[in-house]
């Protein structure tokens, strides 16, 4: 072991919060969500309940929010039918489906307290079950509304990435890991900070073992966020894959782990997010290609479907092999 691979084994990530164990699966999802699922819990957890409605996807809320309409005043409408349309002046239909079809807007009516007043409930078990609808209405809209809310008023980093990341020229003579990001809504974002984390299979007497260890950026933070931001871990000296090459990098299973932080001054709170790269999504021996330009009209225009735009160009030659094989981490 030498002197170099000692000090890249001192600043070696312990609370990464990932196994070292041998996997080859992906530490981080393409939408941000950790690649774990967790196994023996209870099939209903009230827990969770409330996290699921304001985290699932917005047509899968409002898909569910109208079928629980129509299944709630369903199922009234059937109690309301079984009472029997004498209870109800008002449902007068020559036909049993119309008589339904008055039992079900009648419920829908009583649900959302409108009531027209064409049909109304006569008798204990009518008026009961009307009461009853009724305050259901009252606590599913507050709920309904609640949820309407928490979905609005969390804050969320809508922070698009480029999709792939380069091993670009970088200096002229060194070499450079870099990807880009922006945001993607009109929101400020300030104080933005980017931590970057290699993963990576590493060869050991007893088996192979994952590693985790910091990549340093050239610039770790940056005070406005505008434009599309590159963010860049030097190939040098003081890398972990430093020498390193597409097939180093394919051998060892390497991921890179990104992780975000910016405050938003609409919600006046910090966002997180979090992506990664795999070492079949690096291209190596390219450069992007800006994304923005100055329009005769004043305003700088930003490309944002243009964020992943790249263009080929020549890598700086490595450095002997010898050294390289003093240089290389554990």
């Amino acid at each position: 072991m030498s002197k170099k691979s000692s000090a890249f084994h001192e600043q070696e990530i312990k609370n990464s919060g990932f196994s070292n164990n041998s996997n080859r699966n992906r530490a981080i999802n393409e939408n941000g969500e950790f690649n774990v699922r967790n196994i023996g819990l209870p099939f209903f957890r009230p827990y969770e309940i409330y996290n699921h409605l304001i985290t699932m996807p917005w047509l899968r809320f409002t898909l569910m929010v109208v079928l629980g309409f129509f299944v709630i005043n369903f199922l009234f409408a059937s109690v309301y039918f079984v009472i029997g349309p004498g209870h109800f002046p008002g449902m007068d239909a020559s036909t049993t489906f119309n008589n339904f079809l008055d039992a079900f807007f009648f419920s829908a009516q009583t649900l959302t307290t409108v009531g027209y007043g064409r049909i109304s409930p006569i008798g204990f078990w009518a008026s009961s079950v009307a009461a009853l609808e009724s305050l259901f209405g009252l606590l599913s809209f507050a709920l309904a509304t609640g949820l309407l809310y928490g979905r609005f008023s969390r804050p969320q980093a809508k922070i698009l990435h480029s999709a792939i990341a380069l091993m670009a020229p970088y200096k002229v003579t060194q070499r450079g890991f870099m990807f880009r990001i922006a945001n993607m809504r009109r929101n400020i974002l300030n104080e933005v900070e980017a931590s970057v984390t290699i993963s990576y299979m590493n060869e050991e007497p007893n088996g192979p073992i994952r590693r985790f260890y910091p990549l340093e950026l050239e610039i770790k933070m940056i005070r406005f966020f505008p434009l599309t931001w590159t963010i860049v871990h030097p190939v040098d000296e003081k890398s972990p894959v430093y020498g390193w090459t597409k097939e180093d990098f394919k051998k060892a299973d390497v991921e890179i782990l990104v992780s975000l932080k910016a405050y938003d001054e609409t919600f006046s709170q910090n966002v997180h997010t979090r992506f990664s790269y795999r070492y079949d999504e690096i291209i190596w021996g390219a450069k992007f290609i800006r994304n923005f330009e100055q329009h005769s009209s004043g305003f700088t225009h930003h490309y944002l479907d243009r964020i992943s735009d790249f263009e080929h160009a020549q890598l700086p030659e490595l450095v002997s092999s010898d050294v390289l094989e003093t240089e290389r981490p554990l």
